[in-house]
């Protein structure tokens, strides 16, 4: 393993690692402040307890998440110095107010936490919001970062250096706007889909039980409405991808030729040797209508750009794949589960669709990861595109094999640790009251 492979499975493993909780950070606290404003508004002891109990649940994945933050913000200046000595000036505004996002997340956590009973039901509330809004902000800050890397603008750049710096600009690049909803709405959608998966397996083993039921409905209504809404989502980002990042959108597809009605891939495993996607489903003109609305329209493949700039077209494809059926999969289980409330007028508790959402629980996850893994697969080899190689933004030090061994087993203590905490507090917590009550 070459230094630049082990500063890149490094950080990418604290990435995928982190990208877990800053999800469970955004989601979970609207969550727990729906449940509570429930049962403020209809006196359910039921809701209430629920709320409680994801409180502390929100509480545990935050400390994580804040634990895993702190190293990727660490490994930015430590393993690529020469992007941080560059990007730092054009970018360090989203950075900063993400820093103050987080802090204003940890503080009302607190409050929220250990307020109870001892602030008023309002006060109260609107600290759990305050923790929702604040988790939502963090994702939007740190996201404008990743859109700059993908479309870097507000400079100059001039003999490789940065030049009539317009940070404004910078924050707010091309194509930022579809990032971000993208992210927030992934974010959601998994870790409904998460809750809503757990709790519909307890649901199947408890039948009628109301604090299951009354998750469900919760974790259902938040994950399903944002899995509804992703592909919308989805679209606007390929089509945006496809204007500022063409080779990526080449990339994704297995599209190697330039080509009018250009086709959808399907699965297949894309060949660099036969510019070639083998093992593939091909839909005609699919790629162009997609991508532009039109079906005659012209799609760049990677035979317009120059060898060196390629993605890897195989990984970058089958990660997008990954991401396309997990989404598709869940948008389909959302979609049924609003058809079946729609027609009984009431939550949808049959066992077999119990099963389904408790078997689709992981998907939300498997397809944020794997977005991520688009994203940043098919921004390579650059790390601000166009502008600055991986290769030229890595630290000169060297054996970083090491420190990435030693990360991994870190992550996996962390995340047993995690699981555990989460078993014992959470799963094996005494059962709530069955009676509705005024809280």
């Amino acid at each position: 393993m070459t230094d630049l492979s082990a500063a890149r499975w490094l950080f990418g493993s604290s990435l995928a690692f982190h990208i877990l909780f800053a999800a469970v950070g955004v989601a979970m606290p609207l969550l727990m402040v729906l449940a509570e404003w429930w049962a403020r508004r209809t006196g359910s002891a039921v809701h209430l307890e629920l709320a409680r109990r994801w409180a502390k649940g929100t509480a545990i994945l935050f400390a994580v998440g804040a634990v895993s933050g702190t190293v990727i913000s660490f490994e930015l200046g430590l393993l690529w110095p020469r992007f941080m000595a560059f990007a730092g000036p054009l970018v360090g505004m989203p950075f900063s107010l993400e820093g103050f996002a987080f802090f204003a997340e940890a503080i009302f956590l607190g409050i929220y936490l250990y307020g109870w009973e001892r602030v008023s039901p309002r006060l109260h509330l609107a600290s759990g919001a305050v923790v929702a809004a604040s988790g939502a902000l963090s994702a939007f800050f740190v996201t404008l970062a990743n859109a700059w890397m993908n479309h870097p603008a507000g400079f100059d750049l001039v003999l490789g250096r940065p030049t009539a710096l317009r940070p404004l600009d910078a924050m707010f690049p091309p194509g930022w706007a579809h990032e971000v909803v993208h992210v927030l709405l992934s974010s959601y959608a998994a870790t409904g889909l998460a809750v809503a998966g757990i709790h519909a397996w307890f649901l199947r083993r408890s039948p009628g039980h109301p604090f299951h039921r009354a998750a469900l409905a919760i974790a259902l209504a938040v994950g399903g409405t944002a899995s509804l809404l992703q592909p919308l989502s989805g679209d606007l980002s390929a089509r945006e991808v496809a204007v500022n990042q063409p080779v990526k959108l080449a990339a994704m597809e297995g599209q190697f030729a330039t080509r009018t009605h250009a086709p959808l891939h399907l699965g297949g495993l894309p060949d660099v040797a036969t510019r070639t996607v083998p093992w593939s489903l091909e839909i005609p003109s699919g790629l162009s209508l997609l991508a532009f609305h039109d079906p005659a329209a012209e799609v760049r493949g990677l035979d317009a750009f120059p060898r060196s700039s390629w993605p890897d077209p195989l990984k970058v494809h089958l990660a997008f794949q990954v991401m396309v059926g997990a989404g598709t999969a869940i948008a389909a289980l959302a979609l049924a589960a609003l058809a079946l409330a729609v027609r009984r007028r009431a939550l949808p508790v049959h066992p077999r669709f119990l099963l389904a959402v408790a078997l689709a629980g992981p998907l939300g996850f498997v397809a944020l990861e794997a977005g991520w893994l688009v994203t940043e697969w098919g921004r390579q080899p650059f790390t601000i595109w166009g502008v600055m190689r991986t290769a030229d933004a890595v630290t000169p030090v060297a054996h970083l094999s090491a420190p990435f061994w030693i990360f991994i087993v870190l992550y996996l203590f962390l995340a047993a640790t995690t699981a555990l905490l989460l078993w014992r507090q959470i799963l094996h917590a005494p059962p709530p009251p069955a009676e509705e009550g005024r809280p």
